[in-house]
């Protein structure tokens, strides 16, 4: 073998094709550009974070790559093709909501609708649907309550299940919209490492929107933040910084990190200026 050949042993891996790509993505609300010129990829089993105050699009880029939000400019591709509805490579997240009391729904029931609730027809569960659901349930640790109304079940559990939910079509890409909101600790770390090791064991792709990094922080890969019309990307100690922050929002902004935790300070309060533009947008 001359120097110049590679035993197939030692050849480098291809590089493995994004599960996401934004290319010249643009969105606007009212005169008012929520973000433009967003090109963004993201890798197997990456883990994205999205942060920036109420109104800085955040909850519309989710909306986009699930195919219910047009852009102003530029395309979305899940697994290189246009992001589209109901798409079964994508797994979804919604924010926190408790279901009332008298909900009959049982936990196993929301699986249920993640394995099946995509089909034309009645519902009918098949052996290998119900087989599907169990599994998805051990995965969470939801299997004490399964068969319990969501109703009595803690805002914990519930998300708990979601997880499941989203998990059933095995995706490629998981799309989490404020997850851990209203969550305890005990509860926001719990799901938080249930995403966080689906990733790793089955390189899902996250993309994690949030107004607190903090949960998940030692999780993150990278992190877009978005604010007044512009973004930035990186990983966590190239984005969170003074000098980066301040730049993005044309105000001093401070940056301090103690006991492992990071707090921004002083950064604009875009809620009174963007209010309901993500609601409105959609």
């Amino acid at each position: 073998m001359t120097p110049s050949q590679t035993s197939p042993e030692t050849s480098p891996a291809p590089p493995l094709s994004p599960v996401l790509s934004v290319r010249g993505g643009a969105l606007g609300f009212g005169g008012r550009t929520l973000w433009r010129d967003l090109d963004l990829e993201i890798a197997p089993g990456e883990f994205l974070a999205v942060l920036g105050a109420n109104g800085s699009g955040k909850t519309s880029l989710l909306r986009a790559m699930l195919g219910q939000q047009r852009l102003d400019a530029g395309d979305v591709l899940v697994d290189g093709h246009p992001a589209r509805r109901g798409d079964r490579a994508i797994g979804y997240i919604p924010q926190q909501k408790i279901v009332p009391p008298g909900t009959p729904l049982r936990g196993r029931d929301l699986v249920m609708l993640g394995v099946n609730g995509h089909r034309w027809g009645p519902p009918f569960s098949t052996r290998a649907d119900r087989e599907r659901v169990d599994a998805l349930l051990t995965a969470v640790g939801a299997q004490s309550y399964a068969d319990q109304p969501l109703g009595t079940l803690s805002g914990g559990e519930q998300q708990r299940l979601r997880v499941a939910q989203s998990l059933a079509a095995d995706p490629s890409l998981l799309l989490c919209d404020e997850p851990l909101m209203s969550l305890d600790l005990q509860h926001q770390r719990g799901v938080s490492e249930l995403i966080d090791r689906r990733r790793r064991d089955h390189g899902t792709a996250v993309v994690f929107v949030t107004h607190d990094v903090n949960p998940v922080l030692d999780m993150v890969d990278r992190i877009l933040y978005l604010a007044h019309g512009r973004f930035t990307v990186g990983t966590p100690d190239e984005v969170l910084r003074d000098d980066v922050l301040s730049g993005l929002y044309g105000t001093s902004v401070e940056v301090i990190r103690t006991r492992g935790r990071v707090i921004v300070v002083g950064a604009p309060d875009e809620h009174h200026h963007l209010h309901g533009a993500e609601e409105a947008a959609s």
